[in-house]
């Protein structure tokens, strides 16, 4: 075993290649991109790498991810070597334009968003039917809630029917067109009295404090990261010891449109899946349904708690 992985190593491009996908998830078009060589010499490359064990795949639709193994022994094995394989100028500007990349990609789904605020809920109604997800939300809700959070919290249809079960909510979107929108749900009163505070913010870099969260919802947003799973990690931060978690996604499936038409970086997710990672970022899975709506899709509904 250990002659196949230094052999999938043994080659500059491959090494660029490991180098980069310890760091992150990319897709094959990213990484021809990073690379500057045809897609073709790129496949090849990492055909061998993946199957040595030393990348892993996973197919989105239509998109292929790689990256390296999270755990395991080839994790072992990259984390003994690659100490012995110091980042020279190219492994470092593979890294830069890596990171631009997923830039770019966080600036177009702002400006995605910006862009189809007005239409927004009847976007959403076109998905969910009807259903009505922020009743879903408030029923998850604890009594005598101090703080409650709407995170991705758009055009605030979830955060105004919030407000009367905590003492203060708090949204925040990457988008300033739908704050601007949500701010239009809340009285001036409430506003100015600071029982609503309404923050702009990427998910991977909340604006909350440490702990700030009693309660917290992401609704339909987990599926626009790049990275869920950091994601998770960092609501995990915001949330108070044994705060309440909702997270309303979609079950894996496979319609392409919903790229296009709603910005989707990911087309849902597994069950088990989703609840492996709340897991690993801090949260006790405390129950989980399934809820069809609209365009042939379903909702898993999954509620959880800070340990």
């Amino acid at each position: 075993m250990a002659l196949l992985h230094f052999k999938a190593l043994s080659d500059e491009t491959r090494l660029r290649l490991v180098h980069i996908l310890l760091h992150y998830e990319l897709s094959v078009n990213e990484l021809v991109s990073i690379l500057g060589m045809g897609q073709s010499r790129v496949s090849r490359h990492l055909k061998i790498l993946t199957e040595a064990g030393l990348l892993t795949s996973r197919r989105d639709g239509l998109w292929v991810f790689y990256a390296a193994p999270r755990a395991g022994e080839e994790r072992d094995f990259l984390r003994a070597v690659m100490p012995f394989v110091p980042a020279d100028a190219v492994m470092r500007a593979d890294l830069s334009m890596a990171a631009q990349i997923l830039e770019e990609r966080a600036r177009k789904t702002r400006q995605f968003f910006n862009a189809i605020a007005e239409d927004w809920d009847e976007l959403n109604r076109e998905v969910l039917g009807a259903f009505d997800l922020p009743e879903a939300v408030c029923a998850a809700v604890p009594q005598g809630c101090g703080t409650a959070v709407d995170l991705g919290c758009g055009t605030g249809a979830v955060l105004s029917r919030l407000l009367p079960l905590a003492r203060g909510v708090i949204g925040v979107d990457g988008s300033a067109r739908m704050l601007e929108l949500c701010r239009r749900r809340f009285s001036q009163e409430d506003l100015a009295e600071g029982r609503v505070s309404l923050r702009i913010g990427e998910l991977s870099h909340l604006p909350l404090r440490d702990h700030e969260a009693d309660f917290a919802c992401i609704n339909l947003v987990l599926h626009h990261l790049s990275a869920p799973e950091e994601g998770l990690r960092e609501i995990r931060r915001i949330m108070a010891p044994g705060g309440r978690l909702f997270v309303a996604d979609f079950l894996r499936h496979n319609d392409e449109t919903m790229r296009s038409r709603y910005g989707d970086r990911w087309l849902g997710f597994e069950e088990n899946e989703l609840a492996t990672s709340l897991e690993q970022a801090g949260f006790a899975v405390l129950d989980s349904a399934r809820q069809p709506v609209g365009r042939g899709l379903a909702l898993l509904l999954t509620g959880a708690e800070a340990r």
